[in-house]
C-alpha cells in the first residue's frame, strides 16, 4: 500500500489498495506532482457498495498490465464520492455534457489543472487499455489538442446557470403532480420504466399535494407505490429496510445493497403515508425499516454507516435469496412449509434458481399469518450465519441528518421514544466528532478520524433533522442549533445577489466549477431543502433576515426549475410558501400532553409550533424574540394562533383552534 493511500480512510479508498496501481487520494499535492512529472490524471470516483466499481477494481486495476499502463503514463487519483460530493458532481457534470449520460464508477482523464478532456463510466480491461494507449500518445505528440479539448469542455462547465429569478407558482406544483401521473405505472405502481427508483421524496410530495388540494388520484399514486415496493422483493421481508431499487417493473429483483439514506427517507414517506391514512401497515413498515437501521447500521459512538454490500461471498443477492430444501433444518417442517407459501419462496425459484422473499402473491398482503413474525426472526439468525455482507462504515453527516429526520418524525407520529433517543443520539455524535469549535462542519467520519470540510447537503439535511427533532421534543437547544448552522449556510454558501446556494463554501477548496446543483436526485437537492429550512426559520422566528433569504431563494428556485417533476423537494418548498400556513405559539409550564397528542394524530404540513416554557423562555427570545411579550401561565396552557399574518384571540385548549 502506498504511504498516500494508507492516510485515507474510506472503505471505497482502501478496498482494493494492494493492487498495483499507484492511487493517491485527490488533493493538490497530488496535482502539482502531476504537473511537476507532465502527466495527465486519470481519475476514478465511485463507491464502496457499487457492484460495477468492485467489478472495474477486479477486472482492470488489479491488473499488472492495466497498472503498469496507468502508472507509467498518468497520475491515479480515486475519490469516494460519498465522502466527496463536490468533485463528483463537478465530473458527473462533465461525463453528462460529453456523453449524455453518466454513472459509477465514473472514470475521467484530466490535464494537471483539473480540466476533464475524456470521460465515461465502465469500460472493459481491453477497452481501458486502449483508452490509455491512446491518450498516452495524444498527450505526448498532439498535447496542445488535449489542453484545447480541455478548455473548450471547462468553459462550458462554467457557464453560469442563466436563468432568470421567478416566482413560485401554484400551477407549478399543479404541473409536477401531473407530469407523475403521466409517467405513473397503474399496474405495479412507480413512475417509468425498469430500473425503478424508490425516489421517496417524490412520494412524500405527492402526498402533501394531495392532502392540501384534496386531489385524491395523486393520494393514490403515491399509496399504491407505497404499496407495491414493499410487496416486492425491494423490501426485504426477512430482516427489513430497503434496497437501492429495482431492477424489473414489479418491484421484485432488486439492485441488493441498502443505503442509509434510502431507508431514512422511505421511512419519512411511509410515516407521512400512516399519518394520512391511518393503515396499521405503514407503521409496520416504518419501524421495520428503522429498526433495520438501528439494528444494522449503527456504530457504537452514535452514528449510523452508509449502508451494506450488494454481494456475499462475490455473488450479488445470495445473503438474501432463500430455497425451500434449507428452511426445514430451521424452521421445522410444517412452519417452513407456512413461510415458503407466505413470501413465494418456490423450487423453481425466482433470481437465479433461488427465491427472493416477497408478497406480490398475496392478495391481502397487509394480514400477516399469525406467528410470521417469529419465523421471520428464526430466518433472519439462520442467514446471518450463512454468509455475511460487507459493510460501509463511514458516517456521513448529510446521510445520518436525512436519519435523524426520519427518526425524530417517527418517535413523534409513533410515539415511540426509542426513535426519539436514536435521534438525540445522533446529535451527540455529530456535535462530539463532525462540528468544529466555530459550529462549521465536517462531512465524515470513520475510525476515530473526521476528514473533509461540510458541503451544502451536510448543513441543509442537519438543519432540516434539527428542526424536526425539534418539533418533536420541543427542546430548545435543537432549534438553537438548526439556527447556527443555517447562519453559517448563508454566510458560506449563499448567492446574496441572486439567490441560490453553492456546493462548498466560498473559504473552502475552489474546484473546477461552483455551479449551483437543483436537480433531485437519490436524494434531495441540497438547495431544495435549504429552501425548505428558510422558509420554517422565518416563519418560526419572526426574523427578517431568513424571511429575506427564503423569498430570494424561492425565487431563485421558481427560474431554475425547467422540469418541475425533477424538483420534487422544491416542489416541497413550494407548497410551504404558497398555501395558507399557520404558526402556533403554546405558553406551559412544560409539553402539554394534548399538543403532542394533537400533532400525533393528524397531519399538519401547513403548521409551525414553538414551545415556549420557564427552560426555554431565555433562549427562545434570543431566537424569536416576538416570544418575549408571551406570557407562561402559572397552570395549564395557553395557545396563540396565527394564518396568515391574522391573529385570533388566544385559548387554553387546543381543540378550540379549529384546526
Amino acid at each position: 500500500m502506498s504511504n498516500r493511500l494508507s492516510k485515507e480512510r474510506s472503505p471505497y479508498l482502501l478496498q482494493h489498495a494492494e493492487n498495483p496501481v499507484d492511487w493517491r487520494p485527490w488533493s493538490t499535492e497530488a496535482f502539482e506532482e502531476a504537473r511537476q512529472n507532465d502527466k495527465p490524471v486519470f481519475l476514478s470516483i465511485g463507491y464502496s457498495t457499487c457492484h460495477w466499481c468492485h467489478v472495474m477494481a477486479h477486472e482492470s486495476f488489479e491488473d499488472n498490465a492495466v497498472a503498469r499502463a496507468i502508472n507509467a503514463a498518468f497520475l491515479p487519483i480515486k475519490v469516494d464520492r460519498e465522502e466527496r460530493p463536490d468533485v463528483d458532481a463537478v465530473y458527473m457534470a462533465a461525463c453528462m455534457a460529453m456523453n449524455g449520460s453518466g454513472g459509477w464508477p465514473l472514470t475521467l482523464l484530466l490535464t494537471p489543472d483539473q480540466k476533464p478532456f475524456w470521460a465515461g463510466t465502465y469500460l472493459p480491461k481491453a477497452q481501458l487499455l486502449q483508452l490509455l494507449d491512446r491518450a498516452a500518445q495524444l498527450w505526448r505528440d498532439d498535447r496542445e489538442a488535449v489542453l484545447s479539448a480541455g478548455e473548450a469542455l471547462t468553459a462550458h462547465l462554467r457557464q453560469e446557470n442563466a436563468s432568470p429569478s421567478g416566482s413560485p407558482r401554484r400551477e407549478t406544483v399543479a404541473q409536477a403532480a401531473e407530469l407523475f401521473a403521466q409517467s405513473f405505472d397503474p399496474e405495479w405502481g412507480g413512475f417509468g420504466p425498469p430500473p425503478k427508483f424508490p425516489t421517496p421524496h417524490n412520494l412524500i410530495f405527492l402526498l402533501r399535494y394531495a392532502h392540501l388540494t384534496e386531489n385524491a388520484h395523486t393520494r393514490d399514486m403515491a399509496l399504491q407505490t407505497l404499496d407495491a415496493m414493499y410487496r416486492g422483493g425491494l423490501f426485504d421481508h426477512v430482516g427489513g429496510g430497503f434496497s437501492r431499487y429495482s431492477t424489473d417493473h414489479r418491484w421484485l429483483v432488486p439492485h441488493f445493497e441498502k443505503m442509509l439514506y434510502d431507508n431514512a427517507l422511505l421511512a419519512l414517506a411511509y410515516t407521512d403515508a400512516f399519518q394520512y391514512t391511518r393503515r396499521p401497515l405503514y407503521e409496520k413498515i416504518v419501524r421495520r425499516t428503522l429498526d433495520y437501521v438501528l439494528r444494522e447500521l449503527s456504530t457504537s459512538p452514535g452514528g449510523f454507516c452508509c449502508g451494506q454490500d450488494a454481494d456475499s461471498d462475490g455473488v450479488e443477492g445470495k445473503y438474501y435469496t432463500l430455497t425451500p430444501d434449507e428452511l426445514p433444518p430451521v424452521l421445522g417442517q410444517h412452519d417452513a412449509e407456512r413461510f415458503c407459501q407466505w413470501y413465494g419462496i418456490t423450487l423453481a425459484g425466482n433470481f437465479e434458481g433461488k427465491s427472493i422473499p416477497n408478497l406480490l402473491a398475496q392478495e391481502h398482503f397487509d394480514r400477516e399469518p399469525e406467528g410470521l413474525s417469529a419465523l421471520r426472526e428464526q430466518v433472519y439468525h439462520y442467514r446471518l450465519h450463512r454468509t455475511a455482507l460487507h459493510r460501509d462504515d463511514k458516517v456521513l453527516t448529510a446521510w445520518n441528518a436525512l436519519a435523524l429526520a426520519a427518526l425524530a418524525r417517527a418517535g413523534l407520529v409513533l410515539d415511540e421514544p426509542r426513535y426519539l433517543a436514536a435521534a438525540e443520539k445522533i446529535v451527540s455524535f455529530l456535535s462530539v466528532h463532525l462540528v468544529c469549535p466555530d459550529g462549521r462542519l465536517l462531512a465524515r467520519w470513520r475510525e476515530g478520524e473526521a476528514a473533509h470540510p461540510g458541503k451544502l447537503d451536510d448543513y441543509a439535511f442537519y438543519s432540516w433533522g434539527l428542526l424536526e427533532l425539534y418539533g418533536a421534543t420541543f427542546a430548545p437547544a435543537y432549534l438553537a442549533q438548526a439556527v447556527k448552522l443555517a447562519g453559517i449556510m448563508l454566510d458560506f454558501f449563499f448567492d446574496w445577489e441572486r439567490g441560490g446556494f453553492y456546493p462548498y463554501a466560498s473559504d473552502g477548496e475552489q474546484l473546477l466549477t461552483r455551479t449551483k446543483e437543483v436537480y433531485d436526485g437519490a436524494m434531495p437537492s441540497g438547495n431544495s431543502v435549504a429552501a425548505l429550512v428558510l422558509l420554517r426559520l422565518a416563519r418560526l422566528t419572526g426574523e427578517n433576515r431568513w424571511r429575506e433569504a427564503a423569498e430570494l431563494q424561492t425565487s431563485w428556485l421558481a427560474g431554475a426549475i425547467d422540469y418541475p417533476a425533477g424538483h420534487s423537494f422544491a416542489m416541497l418548498a413550494f407548497l410551504e410558501a404558497l398555501w395558507p400556513s399557520a404558526e402556533l405559539v403554546v405558553t406551559a409550564r412544560a409539553v402539554p400532553a394534548e399538543l403532542k397528542s394533537f400533532l400525533r394524530q393528524a397531519p399538519h404540513p401547513e403548521l409551525t409550533v414553538l414551545l415556549k416554557t420557564p427552560e426555554s423562555a431565555d433562549i427562545l427570545a434570543g431566537l424569536a424574540p416576538f416570544t418575549k411579550d408571551y406570557p407562561i401561565p402559572e397552570r395549564g396552557s395557553k395557545y396563540y394562533l396565527c394564518r396568515n399574518g391574522a391573529c385570533a384571540q388566544p385559548t387554553d385548549s387546543i381543540a378550540n383552534l379549529g384546526l
